[in-house]
């Protein structure tokens, strides 16, 4: 076995760990990361003198969901997302500055691109003609706004003390770029490049001292920096990386050793990636161990629950790090998105693993079953999800735990990327023109491989719920390409078989497996992922304890009681609706529990020894609607005993009151509970307290 590292600052990559094995002609390969030797030949990847990318994004549409993911996004389309447009007044396009063609309007800032991301990419990747068709009309609009000098759409001037005249803020036209660039992936509209240099040349005249001074666009210059890289893969223009190099320098400092520039939720998820871009340019390994400090940084300090997200509600606080704090769905598809790019940045698996956490864990709860409505906040831990306002608890004034259509005008309009997103992003291009399973879900994938041949696999699992994943070489004719298959951190007894022979067995968790092969129509790979049961003790919070099977953590099952109420009643304040929006057609809900949540897991039970028995994992029926995300139809549930603590209740801001310290002393009687995955509890106690029984 040869091994060659990479010093990143203080810690160290491993960057290629070869053990060869020949099976039938077959060239098996665990590596850590890709080679960046090659250069793909079939994709846009970084330019020199950019940083090789591990992975290389593929075109939207190069990927067709199937199984749960289609069935949430097609959920979307006929959910919130694919009405948005007819609902909310920020997308009301009579007067509306996004849908005019001078940028002139009453209206007009981040909601139309926050949801135009999610629901263009929807559109893309369902192959939907009527959205397209929607999406272009908005687009073309775009278009139409740019004025001679560069600068399109809306003109958004923010007061300024230090500028009598105000700042123009480019915030919302870094989202509109984002929206353009997977167009251009989806028609190679060559207006896109046009349109992106001229308005990147209008950045370059505007000075230092204006330029993303704003808090949005100060926070958020990552994305702008993201786009300029993107432009400059395809035009090779120098003056690009000048442009690059200004804004980063205009961009909150997110390299702070010991601190971050501020603390808002969905900046810290989206704008922790900033030094990882920026490292693309300067290879100085400073920048991109920065990002991981950053992720570091948030959850020392509030991320000590399960889920992969942190307790900020919308700006953390000192000393609210309890699971009942919350975070915005904004931050979630926005973590998921780092996540996604930090994987083809580094080629890290870490990356992958936890975009599963939060896409599994954390973000489906916020969103109700039939995508209708969402709720701003959302937490590891709660047991209410109503109307009431449970600040200063939470830090935000209002009924942010609301299951409504109208939860805010951000993630009313942001959430829509999330699927989206992860479904783009399950496979990706290799720099050795072969192809990765990065995130593993069910679904075709056609793409180039070597000497540019046209090659489509079809993917089959229930992956996360069952430990089986299939792909079939569909279409190939006899090409040679290399086929990397990650390996989760949590998974050390993987197996992989070739055409029914197995090829290799436990390969190291949190590796790739390079598969080197002459590939034909019929090829068949099964993979195997055996799950186990895991304990996760969080120290830094009471000593709780969550419960992991897999990638999956699970939540203790409440039952769940559904109140319908009158969404215009429960709007969040800065939420609007169209004119003529018929408001029946999209309750809000109140969840209320119906049984009994203050459970806590008994010491004796979390040992070592003691946990097969204690925990019975019970494997059911793969649902009929083919949605896993419900307590009702979750094809895999754990059975184990737990004893209730009454001193544990909801507190005076009507929360889930703060965990106590573990081992908790009871002298309640041990019953019978059910854990279902954390996704599908919209009530849940996911860090459960240890509880010491003095009637054992």
């Amino acid at each position: 076995m040869k091994r060659s590292f990479v010093c990143i600052g203080a810690a160290i990559i491993v960057l290629t760990a070869v053990n060869w094995h020949k099976a039938g002609g077959i060239s098996i390969t665990t590596v850590t990361r890709p080679s960046t030797a090659s250069y793909n030949i079939n994709y846009i990847s970084n330019k020199a003198p950019l940083q090789p990318l591990a992975f290389i994004k593929l075109p939207v549409g190069s990927i067709e969901p199937k199984g749960w993911i289609r069935t949430c996004l097609l959920r979307q389309r006929d959910g919130l997302t694919g009405h948005l447009g007819e609902i909310s007044a920020w997308l009301d396009k009579k007067n509306n500055a996004w849908f005019s063609d001078d940028g002139k309007g009453d209206h007009g800032w981040e909601e139309v691109p926050y949801w135009l991301k999610g629901y263009g990419d929807l559109a893309y990747l369902l192959r939907d003609t009527a959205m397209i068709t929607e999406t272009k009309s908005w687009l073309e609009k775009v278009f139409k706004s740019q004025r001679p000098d560069g600068f399109f759409g809306p003109v958004n001037i923010e007061p300024s003390k230090k500028h009598p005249q105000g700042l123009q803020d480019v915030w919302a036209n870094m989202l509109m770029l984002w929206c353009m660039q997977s167009y251009y992936e989806h028609s190679n509209d060559k207006r896109v490049i046009n349109l992106m240099d001229r308005y990147f040349k209008w950045e370059t005249t505007i000075p230092d001292t204006v330029f993303l001074k704003t808090y949005w666009e100060n926070s958020r210059g990552g994305d702008n920096l993201y786009s300029i890289y993107w432009l400059y893969n395809i035009t090779g223009e120098k003056w690009l990386l000048d442009l690059a190099e200004k804004v980063h320098k205009n961009t909150a400092d997110w390299t702070q050793q010991n601190n971050l520039p501020n603390f808002h939720n969905v900046n810290v998820a989206q704008c922790f990636r900033e030094p990882a871009t920026y490292y693309m340019q300067t290879k100085d390994s400073f920048f991109l161990k920065a990002t991981y400090n950053d992720f570091n940084i948030i959850r020392n300090m509030y991320g000590q629950v399960p889920g992969g997200m942190f307790g900020a509600d919308e700006d953390a606080r000192a000393n609210y790090t309890d699971p009942r704090q919350a975070v915005e769905t904004c931050g979630m598809v926005e973590q998921m998105a780092s996540d996604e790019m930090l994987a083809r940045i580094t080629g890290d698996p870490f990356w992958a693993d936890h975009c599963e956490d939060v896409a599994f864990n954390t973000y489906p709860a916020a969103l109700m079953p039939d995508f209708k409505s969402l709720r701003y906040f959302t937490a590891p831990n709660m047991a209410v999800s109503d109307t009431m306002n449970h600040a200063p608890g939470i830090q935000n004034d209002g009924p942010f735990f609301m299951m409504n259509p109208f939860s805010s005008r951000c993630c009313q309009h942001n959430h829509a990327q999330g699927w989206p997103y992860y479904a783009e992003n399950m496979w990706m291009a290799t720099p050795d023109n072969g192809l990765v399973a990065m995130l593993y879900n069910s679904c075709d994938v056609t793409a180039k491989v070597a000497n540019g041949k046209m090659v489509t696999l079809e993917e089959d699992t229930h992956y996360p719920f069952d430990e089986n994943i299939s792909i079939t070489v569909k279409k190939a004719d006899n090409v040679n390409f290399p086929l990397y298959l990650r390996i989760p951190a949590w998974c050390s007894n993987a197996s992989i078989k070739v055409n029914g022979v197995l090829v290799q067995q436990t390969p190291a968790a949190a590796t790739y497996t390079r598969i080197e092969n002459v590939w034909k129509a019929g090829d068949k790979i099964e993979i195997v992922l055996p799950m186990k049961l895991q304990l996760k003790t969080w120290t830094e919070n009471k000593n709780s304890v969550s419960v992991n099977y897999g990638p999956l953590t699970f939540s203790l099952k409440i039952k769940e009681t559904y109140k319908k109420e009158d969404s215009r009643a429960a709007a969040i304040s800065d939420s609007r609706w169209q004119a003529n929006a018929d408001a029946t057609k999209w309750p809000s809900y109140q969840i209320l529990p119906a049984s009994a949540w203050n459970y806590g897991i008994d010491e004796k039970d979390l040992q070592s020894n003691n946990l097969m028995s204690a925990f019975t994992v019970v494997h059911k029926a793969w649902p009929k609607n083919d949605y896993p995300f419900t307590v009702d139809d979750v094809p895999v549930s754990i059975e184990t005993m737990g004893r209730q603590i009454p001193n544990w209740q909801l507190d005076k801001y009507g929360l889930v009151a703060v965990l106590p310290q573990s081992p908790v002393t009871v002298n309640t009687s041990d019953e019978k509970i059910e854990l279902v995955p954390m996704g599908a509890a919209r009530l849940r106690i996911s860090a459960f307290p240890v509880v010491k029984a003095t009637n054992p």
